[in-house]
């Protein structure tokens, strides 16, 4: 089964600190790159009431499905690659294709089967990636609905090494903390108010 524990510590950025961290890195940074996060939920949310979440992700021709869940320090993800044509009957008939992202499921609402799922709509992401020696810092500009927004993350194999690495480099970045709910909450956060307007 394909699984990982993700570890990673964010920080929320404007445009300005965005484009200064953006030329601040220019010599080590990776081209930008574009993903797109395509996100399906429960018609009651069930996904979202064992703090999981489900999506698929598109990046360089490819197409992964992942589930995150809870874990003691962190995210696990279970990812599956899976074709675009699944991608399409997923959207139309809310079935998760068979497999480890399935069986995952299953074992987390400790079910027979799943309920329908329904696609939500999707975040696109401009991504620019530095390896560093202490794990891989990632800068992000997101687009969802009308909203643009930035944010710097850090991924690291420790918690306790993670956390004070980054604290330290946002005082040498000169950055005041400020963690932004990770992208599917802020995604169903921009959709919930624009249901409310409409």
């Amino acid at each position: 089964m394909s699984q990982e524990i993700e570890i990673e510590f964010k920080q929320r950025l404007d445009l300005q600190s965005y484009e200064r961290l953006m030329e601040h890195y220019k010599h080590d940074r990776s081209p930008v790159f574009h993903q797109i996060n395509h996100y399906f939920e429960t018609a009651g949310f069930l996904l979202k009431s064992y703090g999981s979440a489900l999506r698929i992700r598109e990046k360089a021709g490819q197409m992964t499905l992942t589930l995150k869940q809870p874990y003691s320090e962190g995210l696990l993800e279970t990812h599956q690659p899976v074709t675009e044509d699944a991608f399409s009957t997923m959207k139309q008939s809310g079935q998760v294709p068979n497999g480890e992202v399935r069986e995952q499921l299953l074992l987390l609402i400790k079910a027979a089967d799943l309920p329908e799922l329904t696609y939500l709509g999707s975040l696109s992401t401009d991504r620019s990636e530095v390896q560093l020696n202490e794990g891989l810092l990632v800068l992000d500009r997101s687009m969802y609905f009308d909203i643009t927004d930035y944010e710097l993350e850090f991924e690291s194999t420790d918690y306790d090494k993670g956390r004070r690495f980054f604290d330290g480099l946002l005082q040498s970045l000169k950055l005041t903390p400020d963690p932004p709910p990770n992208k599917i909450k802020r995604f169903f956060d921009a959709k919930a108010k624009r249901s409310d307007v409409q």
